[in-house]
C-alpha cells in the first residue's frame, strides 16, 4: 500500500493531505457543524471524525502517519469552526437587516479568522508549552492518532462511524418525509415528533449527567408556562408570556444569565489555577525538533497585519464605526486568553458568552444599533472559536511532536476554505429551508420542531434586549446570573470536599447520590441552560440520548471488565468508544440527509 502513496514529507505527500482535507473532510465537518448550529444551537469541531478518516489515508505510512492525520484534522476542524459561524447571517435575517453581498461576508469572516488564529498562536507558548494545560479534546485526538496505527482498531472505528452515519442519514430522510410516532410511554408525553438523529447523537456523546439537566429545566418550564402566561410583573403592561409564547421566550434569559454566573465562578478558579501553574511549573524544556519553535517577530507582524485588515473590512465594507471595531479587537486579546484557559482546563469554549458580554460592554459605551452590535460581536465570536481551536490543535501537535510551522499553514488554509463555506453553506441551507428565516424569537407561534437555532435565538435575544431595554427582562437576566453563580459555587465547594469525594466512591449509594446531584439537584448551569434555549421535544431527545449513551457505556465497561485483555491489545481512547463514534455518526448522517434533501428541493424549485 505504501508504494502507491507519495513519499513521506514530499510535495506530493502534503498536496495529498491538503486535497483530502480541503475537498472532503473539511466540507463534511463544515456541513455537520453548520447543521448542528441550525438544528440545535451548538456544534462539535469534528476533530475526532477527521482524525479517524484521515488515519485511513495515512495508515500506509505507519506510526509516522499520525503527523499527516494531524495536519488533516487541523485543516478540517478549522473549516468546521468557521462554517458554524454562518448563524451570524441567520441572525441578520431574523433582525431584518440587509445581508451584505457574498464577497463582503467572505472577506470579513476571512480577516477575523486569520486574526483569531494569530492571537491564538500568540498565547500558545504560555498555555500549551509553559502551563501545559490538558486540553482534553486535544489529548483525546493525540491518543486516537497514536492508536490508529493499529489496523483492527482503525477498521473497528470506521465501521462504527459508518453505522451511526447510516442510521442518521436514513432516519433524517424518513423523518423529513413526515412525522414519526414516538413509541412506548413517550407517545403520550410527546405525541408526534421528528426523529432527531443529531440531537440523539449529541446526547449520546455527552452522557446522562449533561443530557438529563436539560430535561429537568424543560419539565420545570413546561409546568411554569401556564403561570407565566398569566403573571403580570410589577411595572409591566402584559404577562411575561403571550398566549402562544413558549417557555424559552423568557427561559433563554434566565439560562443565559446562569451561564454568565457560572462563568464568573469558573474564571475566578481558572485564573487562580493559571497563576499557580505559572509560579510552580519550570519553563518547558527546549524542543529542538524542526518547526517547534515560535518566531515571535513574524507572528507579531501577522497579528498586526490582520488586525488592520479586520478594522478595514469592518469599517469600510461592513460600515461598523471604527471605535466599536477597535474596542472589539482589544476585547479579543482578553477573551481568546480567557476562553483558551477555559478550553485547556475544562474543554469548554464559551464563545456565545464572549459575544454577549462584548455586546453588553459596547452597549454601556453607547451602542444602540442591532446590526452594528451583531457585526462587532462577530469579531469576538469568530476569534474565540478559531483561536481556541488552534490552541487545542497545537496541544495535539505538542504531544505528537508534529511540525508546528506546517500545522499552522494547514490551519490557515482551513480558515480560508472555512470563510467561504461559512457563507456558501449557510446560503444553501437558508435557500433550501426557508423556515430557517423565520424569527421564532419575535414569532413564537411558529413552531419549528427540527430547527431550534438556539445560538441564533440567544444572539437575537441579547441584541434585542440591549437595543430595546426592558427592566423586566433585565431582572430575569440578573435572576439567572444569581442562580448560576450560586449553583456553580455550591457545586465547586461540594466537589472539592474530601469527605464528599470519599462518599461518592464508597459504593452504589455514593454513586447514585453523586449522579442525582449532577443531573437533578445541582446540575451544571452550562448543561441545564440547554433546556431554556430549545423546546421540550428537543430537550427530551437530547436527554434520551444522554441516558442511552450512559447505559451503553456502562454495559461496555462491564463487558470489558469481564473480558481478559489480550497481550499487545491497544487501549481504546475514551473518544473512540462505541457510544461516541455511533453518536458522532448520527450527527454527521442527519446533517448529510438535510443537505441532500435541501439540494433536491432547491433544484426541484429551480427546475419547476
Amino acid at each position: 500500500m505504501r508504494g502507491l502513496l507519495p513519499p513521506l514529507n514530499s510535495r506530493g505527500y502534503y498536496i495529498l493531505l491538503g486535497a483530502i482535507a480541503i475537498l472532503f473532510l473539511g466540507p463534511l465537518g463544515g456541513i455537520t457543524a453548520a447543521y448542528m448550529n441550525f438544528s440545535l444551537g451548538f456544534f462539535v469541531g469534528g476533530q475526532v471524525l477527521a482524525g479517524i478518516l484521515g488515519s485511513v489515508v495515512t495508515y500506509g505510512y505507519g506510526p509516522e502517519g499520525k503527523h499527516g492525520a494531524n495536519y488533516m484534522q487541523t485543516m478540517a476542524a478549522s473549516v468546521a469552526s468557521m462554517s458554524a459561524m454562518g448563524v451570524l447571517t441567520q441572525a441578520m435575517i431574523w433582525l431584518g437587516l440587509d445581508i451584505p453581498p457574498t464577497w463582503q461576508l467572505i472577506i470579513y469572516f476571512l480577516c477575523i479568522g486569520m486574526f483569531g488564529v494569530g492571537v491564538g498562536m500568540l498565547y500558545t507558548p504560555v498555555l500549551v508549552d509553559r502551563m501545559q494545560l490538558t486540553y482534553p479534546s486535544g489529548l483525546a485526538v493525540a491518543n486516537i492518532l497514536r492508536a490508529l496505527t493499529n489496523k483492527s482498531l482503525l477498521k473497528r472505528s470506521v465501521t462504527q462511524l459508518g453505522v451511526g452515519t447510516g442510521v442518521g442519514l436514513g432516519g433524517g430522510l424518513v423523518a423529513e418525509a413526515g412525522s414519526v410516532p414516538v413509541l412506548g410511554g413517550l407517545a403520550e408525553l410527546l405525541g408526534k415528533a421528528h426523529f432527531s438523529g443529531s440531537t440523539l447523537g449529541a446526547g449520546m456523546v455527552v452522557g446522562a449527567r449533561i443530557g438529563i439537566p436539560a430535561v429537568v429545566i424543560a419539565v420545570i418550564g413546561d409546568l411554569m408556562t401556564p403561570w407565566l402566561r398569566a403573571y403580570v410583573p410589577e411595572g409591566a403592561a402584559a404577562p411575561l408570556l403571550g398566549p402562544e409564547d413558549p417557555f424559552r421566550k423568557v427561559g433563554f434569559l434566565v439560562a443565559l444569565g446562569s451561564i454568565l454566573g457560572a462563568a464568573v465562578v469558573d474564571l475566578a478558579l481558572i485564573f487562580k489555577s493559571a497563576i499557580a501553574r505559572i509560579r510552580e511549573n519550570a519553563p518547558a524544556p527546549k524542543d529542538e525538533s524542526p518547526g517547534r519553535g515560535l518566531n515571535v517577530r513574524r507572528l507579531t507582524i501577522w497579528v498586526a497585519f490582520w488586525s488592520v485588515a479586520v478594522l478595514a473590512s469592518g469599517h469600510l465594507i461592513m460600515k461598523v464605526p471604527l471605535g466599536y471595531m477597535v474596542f472589539a479587537l482589544v476585547l479579543c486579546f482578553l477573551f481568546v486568553l480567557i476562553n483558551g484557559i477555559s478550553t485547556g482546563i475544562s474543554d469548554s469554549n464559551p464563545i456565545s458568552s464572549a459575544f454577549v458580554v462584548s455586546v453588553l460592554l459596547m452597549a454601556l459605551i453607547g451602542l444602540k444599533q442591532p446590526g452594528i452590535a451583531l457585526l462587532a460581536g462577530a469579531v469576538l465570536l469568530v476569534s474565540c472559536s478559531v483561536g481556541c481551536d488552534m490552541q487545542q490543535d497545537r496541544s495535539t501537535g505538542w504531544r505528537l511532536g508534529t511540525n508546528r510551522d506546517i500545522q499552522f499553514r494547514y490551519q490557515v488554509i482551513g480558515i480560508t476554505m472555512g470563510a467561504i463555506c461559512a457563507v456558501l453553506i449557510t446560503k444553501l441551507f437558508m435557500n433550501a429551508y426557508p423556515v430557517l428565516e423565520v424569527n421564532t424569537f419575535d414569532h413564537p407561534e411558529q413552531k419549528i420542531a427540527q430547527w431550534q437555532s438556539a445560538m441564533t435565538y440567544k444572539f437575537v435575544g441579547a441584541v434585542h434586549n440591549i437595543t430595546n431595554p426592558d427592566p423586566v427582562k433585565t431582572r430575569l437576566l440578573l435572576l439567572g446570573f444569581g442562580i448560576g453563580l450560586a449553583i456553580e459555587a455550591a457545586r465547586k465547594i461540594l466537589k472539592s470536599s474530601a469527605r464528599y469525594t470519599a462518599f461518592k466512591k464508597s459504593g452504589q449509594t455514593g454513586f447514585v447520590t453523586d449522579f442525582l446531584v449532577d443531573a437533578v439537584f445541582l446540575p451544571s448551569p452550562y448543561a441545564a441552560s440547554f433546556g431554556g434555549f430549545v423546546d421540550f421535544a428537543t430537550s427530551a431527545w437530547f436527554g434520551g440520548g444522554g441516558v442511552l449513551g450512559s447505559l451503553w457505556a456502562t454495559a461496555d465497561e462491564r463487558a470489558k471488565a469481564n473480558k481478559p485483555k489480550k497481550e499487545g491489545e491497544e487501549e481504546v481512547p475514551e473518544d473512540m468508544s462505541t457510544v461516541s463514534l455511533v453518536g458522532g455518526g448520527l450527527i454527521a448522517g442527519e446533517s448529510l440527509a438535510a443537505l441532500a434533501l435541501g439540494i433536491y428541493g432547491l433544484l426541484k424549485t429551480l427546475g419547476g
